[in-house]
């Protein structure tokens, strides 16, 4: 049986972010494929009694140290540490923040494949220090990884032509709903939703002005957190309390509820600007969303003709949001499109697949990508 430890994410399962939801759908295929599975992680990102828990993964959570700069290379340093003393045949390594840790399980002969994710060090909610670890990891990943996936087929290329290494395009899945919960606090069809982590990148403060004008004649439904204590959270507390068409529902785990508020949203607005493919993106399609969307490579590469798309100021994003939302036609439209997109390029069937791929063309090539 081979064996694979994955490594650089909350754990297993967890529903934080884009990584966690990749492990959630990766670890339990891997398994009924025949794999042996073991997901490091963090003991408070984990959720224990998700009724969808697979068993056959083996979720093993080690120490590290809780702050916003260090938690990452804490638990990536003891989850690596972890894995070198188990030996798997491959290690899946999330986040370059982890490449610091590839030598040690280059020495311990363990080939590694890297998701280098987005372009890290561009993220505003890193200060310039953070930004130089994450450049750093960059150098040590192109380095010592064994092979490397990028999300997006323009990260792959930024990749490409500043490391001289080749790059696997895996991109993220989206779910096609099925006992989607309908959500009792707005009207159907009649409301705009963000879903984002609350980072300035994600273009939060933008939504929040439109949010203003939206909120004039349609409901508006926040989702997400910053994870951490900030601004951006003070004030959307401030337009709650001051806009009664305003909802904020946090953090929502609940993969039901939350496709439900996709396929009942109006209109579905993306703003992040930086990293490749997004899941909360694909996702969207895949329930039928019609999508107003930040105008990025990244999101063009993704939708393609199917959303609307707008730079990130309040006034832009309220106009072509309330155009949604006033035409059902339009609406219906670029549902359809998005679906029929995600269908096509985005479903967890095929990526997990290519996940698969990869770790089985690893564990044959062994460690041989670079010798000291």
């Amino acid at each position: 049986m081979k064996s694979v430890a994955i490594l650089g994410t909350r754990g297993y399962p967890s529903y934080y972010g884009g990584f966690e939801t990749a492990v959630r759908k990766l670890a339990p295929y891997l398994v009924e494929a025949g794999w042996d599975v073991t997901v490091y992680g963090r003991p408070d990102g984990v959720l224990r009694t998700d009724p969808e828990r697979h068993y056959g993964v083996k979720s093993i959570m080690t120490r590290g140290i809780e702050t916003k700069h260090l938690s990452t290379l804490s638990y990536g340093f003891t989850s690596a540490m972890a894995a070198i003393r188990q030996k798997p045949d491959v290690v899946l390594v999330m986040n370059v923040a982890n490449g610091f840790w590839l030598p040690l399980l280059k020495m311990r002969g363990i080939p590694t494949v890297v998701n280098v994710d987005g372009i890290e060090w561009e993220r505003a909610k890193w200060g310039k220090n953070a930004r130089k670890l994450f450049r750093l990891g960059a150098r040590f990943t192109a380095t010592f990884s064994n092979h490397l996936i990028a999300d997006a087929r323009e990260i792959r290329r930024i990749w490409e032509a500043k490391t001289h290494r080749k790059l696997e395009f895996i991109p993220y899945g989206g779910d096609v709903p099925r006992d989607v919960t309908t959500p009792t606090i707005v009207t159907p069809g009649g409301y705009a939703l963000l879903v984002a982590r609350f980072v300035p990148e994600n273009s939060i403060d933008s939504f929040l002005d439109a949010a203003k004008v939206i909120a004039q004649t349609h409901d508006v439904v926040l989702v997400g957190t910053s994870g951490y204590p900030d601004a951006i959270e003070d004030r959307v507390r401030q337009l709650v309390n001051t806009e009664h068409r305003v909802t904020w529902l946090g953090h929502v785990s609940d993969d039901d509820y939350l496709h439900g508020l996709w396929v009942n949203a109006g209109v579905y607005f993306h703003g992040h600007s930086v990293g490749g493919t997004n899941p909360a993106l694909v996702q969207a399609m895949a329930c039928s969303t019609p999508i107003v969307a930040r105008n990025t490579v990244y999101n063009l590469e993704v939708l393609d003709d199917a959303a609307l798309y707008v730079e990130p100021n309040g006034a832009s994003i309220a106009e072509a949001c309330l155009k949604v939302l006033n035409d059902q036609k339009l609406r219906i439209n670029l549902g359809r499109l998005a679906f029929e997109r995600s269908r096509a390029i985005y479903s967890w069937e095929s990526v997990c697949a290519s996940y698969e791929q990869l770790l089985e063309t690893a564990v044959e090539s062994g460690h041989r990508h670079l010798k000291f």
